[in-house]
């Protein structure tokens, strides 16, 4: 009504609230704390090396590869895989399985080579770095790669790499000094070792390995008796582990060419089977090709 005063109409304002941010369970955060064990033996690796303890070193690299074996599978288990995972898993790698062999062998022996010596475990370090920064590149082709590749590493595997790196010192752990602790002799297997690392020879991986049935307790017993050795005799149970991981490169080179030359030649088979010249003798038609 005219003169009649309309009452004041309040506009509620809503107060503009930061989003709540949702928490991550245990489950989602357990692959990377393995991930940090595994950058934390890494470094304490380095810690021993500088205090002279060599055997602490050694073990101290061993745990980071099994804390590094660990992670990985327990994401895929709990279905917990991140891109922040991956990242961080391979700059943990970097640390544990190059830096820290590079660092430890330095201090034990090649640091007497001076610049020489300092030269090699420089490329260690980067040759690791190298290898998993062309992994986290390789990821999105993957399924690219033949069946038959899954089987096998592109060149040796960093914790791998690192390994063999320190059969050297595993081996003056068994032996004594006055055998292959010179840095003379140190210098070029850390060399060849970071070689191997970039390098495109394809390796054995057991990842995609499948026991049979018939095979198990035996499997189970060699587990047994390689856990008893290490107890036993654990410096001379690695060195043996190692040497055995190098007499088995030239069997996974030769295999996996033999696999490829077999899978070119099924092609081959399937293509001259699944597919007649075109009459005019150029590409075959669509019609002549046979479906999967």
């Amino acid at each position: 009504m005219p003169g009649v005063p309309r009452p004041a109409i309040r506009v509620r304002s809503r107060r503009l609230r930061p989003p709540r941010l949702r928490g991550l369970s245990i489950n989602h955060l357990l692959p990377n704390m393995l991930t940090m064990l595994n950058l934390a033996s890494g470094m304490t690796g380095i810690r021993f090396a500088m205090e002279g303890q060599w055997k602490q070193a050694v073990l101290a690299i061993a745990v980071a590869a099994v804390f590094d074996l660990l992670d990985g599978r327990i994401a895929r288990m709990l279905n917990a895989q991140s891109k922040f995972g991956e990242e961080l898993d391979s700059l943990s790698d970097v640390v544990s399985f190059g830096v820290a062999p590079a660092m430890i062998l330095y201090l034990w022996t090649l640091s007497d080579a001076n610049t020489i010596g300092w030269m090699a475990a420089l490329l260690m370090g980067i040759c690791a770095a190298l290898r998993l920064a062309r992994f986290n590149t390789m990821l999105g082709a993957a399924a690219e790669k033949p069946p038959f590749a899954y089987n096998y590493f592109t060149g040796v595997p960093a914790p791998a790499g690192a390994f063999l790196a320190l059969l050297p010192l595993i081996a003056t752990l068994e032996v004594g000094p006055g055998w292959v602790d010179s840095p003379w002799l140190v210098i070029p297997w850390t060399v060849g070792t970071a070689v191997l690392m970039i390098s495109a020879v394809p390796t054995f991986s057991a990842k995609g390995l499948h026991v049979p049935q018939r095979y198990v307790v035996f499997v189970l017993l060699g587990v047994g008796l390689a856990a008893a050795a290490l107890v036993s005799s654990p410096w001379a149970t690695l060195a043996f582990v190692g040497l055995g991981y190098i007499a088995t490169i030239p069997f996974s080179a030769r295999r996996y060419r033999a696999l490829a030359e077999e899978a070119a030649r099924l092609m081959g088979e399937d293509t001259v089977q699944g597919a007649s010249p075109a009459p005019d003798g150029g590409a075959p038609k669509p019609s002549d090709i046979k479906a999967d």
